[in-house]
């Protein structure tokens, strides 16, 4: 995997209001907090049991960021792990290390696999300032042309390029700590969700980051082609769209992860054992006009509505 450091600029303006803005989201999860536990880094992931390992410290800690403007989320976990270095005094502390599991829609799907993909050195491939800082360089490369509505569009959408170049040959067993990002498989009709603990458990499910964030950044509605795409060992094939279009805001799929899945959380039995922090507008999405072909209007319609009927028949009763 190449260097993060070398597709970074020396230095990014993020606006005053973003600042002030982002800094609710810094006093509501670190200050409005009385649990002082939150401020010791989880449970580094070394592997137990079917290779996973869960959080041994205080409540299971989800960072969620829906399919919204990349550079907006990116401000806000900069700030975001900057006071978490103040506050736990440990200067080299990054975002993976306070969560136990990450879930990211579209461009949030992208910063999550920035921050969490482990590195040639052991930690995460990126801090939350140096993938700002990417997208920011980058931002107008990855919204050329057709896909100029999509943040991440463009080269994104495509194997190979920028993807291959930050990524390598990771692939979603080489996060630091459990992720999920969705897309739309075409090839099934239904929504799917790229899983660490999938990829551990089987070959079929393991895939390429960068293939992976292609698949949740494919906006159909914007005229994007589908991402064609297979498993490591070829066996499961994937006609993926944007996962902002199946799952815009993934924080119910990861709820419902942690809450189901014994292996890597097996204190977790109800929400009071989860603390939760989600970026992004959490709105869903707009009504879609008249794509490209291959899909009409009425596809991605049906594709939005089953999809979120799905995430509803996933999540569990309160």
């Amino acid at each position: 995997m190449s260097s993060a450091a070398a597709w970074m600029e020396p230095s990014l303006d993020v606006d005053k209001l973003s600042y002030e803005i982002f800094s609710i989201l810094e006093s509501k999860f670190l200050f409005g907090y009385d649990d002082h536990k939150v401020f010791l880094p989880s449970t580094p992931a070394t592997p137990v049991a079917a290779g996973l390992r869960h959080s041994s410290v205080g409540k299971v800690r989800i960072l969620s960021i829906d399919a919204a403007d990349g550079i907006l989320a990116g401000a806000a976990l900069v700030r975001l792990e900057a006071t978490l270095r103040k506050q736990s005094g440990d200067t080299t502390a990054r975002v993976s290390d306070f969560f136990d599991l990450a879930a990211g829609s579209g461009a949030g799907g992208v910063l999550a696999a920035l921050l969490f993909t482990r590195g040639p050195d052991g930690r995460p491939l990126f801090s939350a300032a140096e993938a700002l800082r990417l997208l920011a360089k980058h931002r107008r490369r990855l919204a050329s042309g057709a896909q100029r509505k999509g943040l991440l569009g463009g080269i994104l959408c495509r194997s190979g390029g920028l993807l291959r170049r930050v990524f390598g040959d990771a692939t979603l067993r080489d996060t630091l700590k459990p992720v999920l990002i969705p897309c739309y498989d075409l090839a099934t009709g239904a929504p799917f969700v790229f899983s660490r603990a999938d990829a551990v458990e089987a070959d079929g499910y393991d895939f390429l980051m960068e293939e992976v964030c292609a698949a949740t950044c494919a906006d159909a509605a914007a005229g994007a082609a589908a991402v064609e795409m297979r498993s490591v060992d070829g066996r499961t094939r994937i006609r993926a769209v944007g996962g902002g279009l199946a799952m815009g805001n993934p924080t119910a799929a990861a709820i419902t992860h942690v809450l189901n899945n014994r292996i890597e959380f097996p204190a977790a039995t109800g929400v009071e054992d989860l603390l939760v922090v989600s970026l992004g507008g959490a709105e869903a999405p707009a009504a879609p006009g008249k794509p490209a072909a291959p899909l009409s209007a009425e596809a991605l319609a049906r594709i939005a509505g089953g999809a979120q009927a799905d995430v509803v028949r996933t999540h569990p009763s309160p």
